[in-house]
């Protein structure tokens, strides 16, 4: 490469990065730790352990932003060291090392762009992410269970915290349906582009005769809502049902009746959780799941009259987003991006980044 090529090279770069920088606003975030950082030194801090758990996770969070546009920026400015250490020496073997950290860094780049364009009113919030079967029968739910270790798999990969609320077991195989935070700050934002209906095309394990079958699963993502987002429910409008927690197979959990599902008796909206084993701790967990699909029905009864008013009737990107194909050939791709990977197997094991980058690029885009 060209010396010419890789000076403008590196301009083009440590512009992006001053881009990306001035819309991290790296001195708030750095204000942000500093406060943060005096409520975690706070000898009361334990005495609210949930409370003291957003604290230091959301510590966490900004200190790791602030260490990565740090790293990132000193390693596009060692990037001019490298490559006139490599010209000046004749080292073959040093300019191959410069051009590697050079890919290297522009792809670092790339998903650090992603981060900023994050931008939505709910984008920074914590994630609750619900799968459900829907066509296909004893395929969908084994799909759905695929689905969600494929999430599980992926906020694994990223060191990201997870808390399944509440899963469904089908009867045969899979799941009915299942509901889980992802507890980190922008997981909403990150994973609102997964929101649809996922299909799968495949020679059924289930069917005796080797026969493809295509069957369906729903992904609904909701942001995690906060005290000041003033969801009133009145508890009149609540029927509280308790219930045995069961496993795969019907297989009791808890010996007590401490699962707890909701009804909301105005919508119809119907959750429940099982995770605990307190019924008080699953009634306020789904209490919280509640409180996040009456904000995003309240979103999207806004969102519906800003298209009338637009004379828009909306996008239905969110319908029928994204295909895995296992036979007759191995390709998952994206309906609406075109984005596409011909390892099926690594992505149910949690390698979705790609999708998800090209989800949150492609809806920046179609907000212009």
């Amino acid at each position: 490469m060209a010396v010419v090529d890789i000076s403008e090279e590196l301009k083009s770069l440590s512009s992006t990065m001053g881009s990306i920088e001035a819309v991290l606003d790296l001195d708030a975030l750095r204000g942000d730790i500093a406060v943060l950082e005096e409520q975690a030194a706070a000898p009361s801090l334990w005495d609210d352990p949930e409370a003291a758990q957003k604290i230091t996770s959301k510590l966490s969070h900004l200190q790791a932003e602030v260490r990565k546009a740090e790293g990132l920026r000193g390693r596009i400015d060692d990037l001019e060291v490298l490559f006139e250490l490599a010209e000046a020496e004749g080292d073959a073997d040093a300019l191959a090392e410069a051009e590697a950290e050079l890919e290297s860094v522009r792809k670092a780049l790339d998903e650090m762009e992603v981060r900023t364009l994050l931008s939505g009113e709910y984008d920074a919030r914590e994630a609750l992410v619900t799968i459900r079967a829907e066509a296909g029968g004893v395929d969908a739910a084994d799909f759905a269970e695929r689905l969600q270790r494929m999430y599980l798999r992926w906020a694994e990969r990223h060191n990201y915290k997870t808390e399944v609320y509440e899963t469904a077991y089908a009867e045969e195989a899979g799941i009915k349906s299942t509901t889980f935070a992802v507890e980190v700050p922008y997981a909403y934002g990150t994973l609102s582009v997964e929101q649809g209906t996922h299909r799968l095309v495949r020679v059924s394990p289930f069917d005796n005769q080797g026969r493809r079958q295509t069957s369906f699963a729903g992904v609904e993502v909701l942001p995690v809502v906060e005290q000041t987002d003033h969801v009133e429910i009145d508890e009149s409008d609540l029927r509280v049902d308790v219930y045995r927690s069961s496993g795969p197979g019907g297989q009791g959990v808890n010996t007590t009746d401490s699962a707890v599902r909701l009804t909301h008796l105005p919508t119809g909206i119907v959750v429940s959780c099982q995770n605990e084993r307190s019924q008080i701790q699953n009634k306020a967990s789904a209490m919280n799941v509640l409180q996040a699909k009456l904000l995003e029905r309240r979103r999207q009864e806004e969102q519906a009259k800003m298209n009338a008013l637009k004379g828009d009737g909306g996008n239905s990107w969110g319908n029928q987003m994204r295909s895995y194909v296992l036979h007759p050939y191995q390709m998952v791709k994206d309906l609406r991006t075109e984005f596409e990977m011909g390892n099926p197997e690594a992505v149910f094991n949690g390698e979705i980044d790609g999708f998800i980058e090209a989800g949150i690029r492609w809806r920046k885009q179609n907000e212009k």
